[in-house]
């Protein structure tokens, strides 16, 4: 087995890869990335889509609040640890599949869009928050500072392993 440097995917270029308290070392640039996050609103369009291309959309005005959730219905939802979130104003969708499929999770609060076809979890709709909610994970481009997590929920219900986000005078983890 290849040591730690020698190993691919390196995304640095300094020949180590990240470790498990990768971004909250001490000196980290990207230490200061969620309270700078909150100045910068990125008010143009963003695109993403689902794994298949099938539904494809645009989303417009600034990133609103984005943070993860460890839920154990986002967990389920999404197949994964965490969900990384973020709301829009406003979202079209195009493409062949035109809107999602909508799952609701809730009756009468809250409904999930995916694609039927790959099954990509692509968006939600909460009846208590006025924007979209966009799996960040589907924009096509995800490196704005902006859409950086400002917040994480259910930290209690988090696997154990992941490193806890950030706690920073703009994000109250809880």
């Amino acid at each position: 087995m290849p040591s730690r440097q020698e190993r691919p995917g390196d995304q640095w270029g300094d020949g180590k890869l990240m470790d498990a308290t990768f971004p909250f070392r001490s000196g980290d640039h990207l230490m200061n990335a969620a309270p700078a996050a909150q100045g910068a609103e990125t008010t143009g369009e963003r695109t993403g889509g689902c794994l298949c291309g099938r539904i494809r959309f645009t989303a417009r005005g600034p990133a609103v609040f984005p943070h993860t959730r460890a839920c154990r219905h986002c967990q389920q939802l999404g197949g994964t640890p965490v969900m990384w979130w973020v709301g829009f104003e406003t979202v079209t969708w195009s493409g062949e599949g035109d809107e999602p499929t909508w799952y609701e999770t809730f009756e009468g609060e809250a409904k999930r869009g995916f694609c039927p076809t790959c099954g990509s979890r692509l968006a939600a709709i909460d009846s208590d928050i006025p924007e979209i909610g966009i799996n960040a994970t589907a924009l096509d481009d995800t490196s704005s500072i902006d859409l950086v997590p400002i917040h994480a929920s259910s930290h209690d219900n988090a696997v154990h392993w992941l490193p806890p986000m950030l706690q920073t005078p703009h994000s109250a983890v809880g």
